[in-house]
């Protein structure tokens, strides 16, 4: 038709290969309109009704976007080409030897591309999961392909590769639950009353907030220590990532309540005897 002749203006020749306006604007429009499902997808996904949001938490809700979202990029990508007049099974049937080549020097690459999509369909490790690796604790922000990002306790963001996360132990704290056991050791003084230290060390634990009533926290007379009586306070929490701090709270209200109730913490004692080679002559003589 008259009016669509614009569309076979050219815009690229090379050898054999003409593009026209026509193959530029197909592209765009799927490009456009891929990215306007992936909106909507996004919306349905993370905002649906009721029923379905009580299935599926809100981490893997993240996780099932991401694995759409690389599938419909890579139909896309397809159209694209076959919009743009490019022959895929053309480029790959004649690059096959590249290809080859290509893929032995990025093998750690793929790797990580192929642990990543496990990490997504698996479920393992989620967006805001809290886990160890490499002695390094931190929040999950970003499950990326290649590589995840992790924030720290420090506020430090550390890049790891997906793989780091199959072929190694990964500690993963909020696996299928947001409450976590930690413990706290306390030693008291020998000839302490232990039902005093039992109570007032529950005491500082009912008075924390941020830990919580269920499962409900207890106390653990561990041991007879070298030079104390050795206390452990069980309790869970939610909040796993300040966990440290809250650590440092509880030690300091547990010192302060100690002290008031006339409970001592005691400091490892030695007794040390020094021997002359004067005092050895002395009892020789």
């Amino acid at each position: 038709m008259p009016q669509f002749e614009f569309l076979d203006i050219e815009v690229l020749k090379f050898g054999s290969y003409t593009l026209h306006l026509g193959n530029v604007i197909s592209a765009l429009l799927i490009i456009l309109a891929t990215v306007i499902f992936l909106m909507v997808i996004r919306r349905i996904i993370e905002r649906p009704k009721k029923l379905i949001q009580t299935q599926i938490d809100n981490k893997r809700k993240h996780s099932i976007y991401l694995i759409v979202k690389y599938f419909v990029w890579v139909l896309s990508l397809l159209f694209v080409l076959e919009a743009l007049g490019i022959q895929i099974t053309i480029i790959l049937a004649g690059s096959a030897a590249l290809l080859v080549g290509i893929g032995l020097g990025l093998q750690n690459i793929f790797a990580d591309l192929v642990s990543g999509l496990f990490l997504l369909f698996e479920g393992t490790i989620k967006i805001g999961d809290i886990i160890e690796v490499d002695n390094v604790v931190g929040r999950v922000i970003e499950i990326n392909l290649r590589s995840s990002e992790l924030m720290t306790r420090d506020g430090v963001t550390i890049i790891i590769p997906n793989s780091k996360f199959i072929i190694e132990k990964v500690v993963n704290w909020s696996h299928n639950t947001d409450s976590v056991r930690f413990l706290v050791d306390i030693g008291v003084a020998y000839g302490s009353d232990i039902d005093q230290v039992t109570q007032v060390l529950e005491n500082c634990m009912n008075d924390e907030a941020r830990i919580q009533k269920t499962p409900k926290s207890f106390i653990r007379f561990k041991n007879f220590g070298e030079s104390s009586l050795d206390f452990q306070l069980i309790f869970w929490t939610k909040d796993a990532f300040a966990v440290e701090d809250l650590k440092s709270d509880l030690r300091k209200n547990i010192y302060r309540e100690l002290t008031k109730n006339g409970i001592t913490i005691p400091f490892p004692q030695r007794d040390v005897h020094i021997k002359t080679q004067l005092n050895r002559q002395e009892t020789q003589a």
